[in-house]
């Protein structure tokens, strides 16, 4: 699976993953998702993303929680 619109750079966001080079980062978007906005809020509150880019944003999300093992117990 291939992740085009996302990327790390060092000097953007703290390495964090970013969408398009963009300073939006995937947990900008996975957290306005995940208090319940709309992709069409999302786009509207971001009017520079695109809806392939929050798609995007999903899938490396779901990849990426599927790749790693997070220890939640001191969560």
């Amino acid at each position: 699976m291939g992740f085009d619109r996302i990327s790390h750079d060092p000097a953007v966001m703290g390495g964090k993953p970013i969408i398009r080079g963009m300073r939006v980062t995937v947990g900008m978007v996975l957290s306005e998702l995940g208090a319940g906005s709309t992709i069409e809020q999302v786009l509207e509150e971001f009017p520079y993303l695109e809806r392939e880019d929050i798609l995007q944003a999903i899938r490396y999300g779901a990849w990426l929680a599927q790749e790693t093992v997070i220890d939640l117990t001191d969560a």
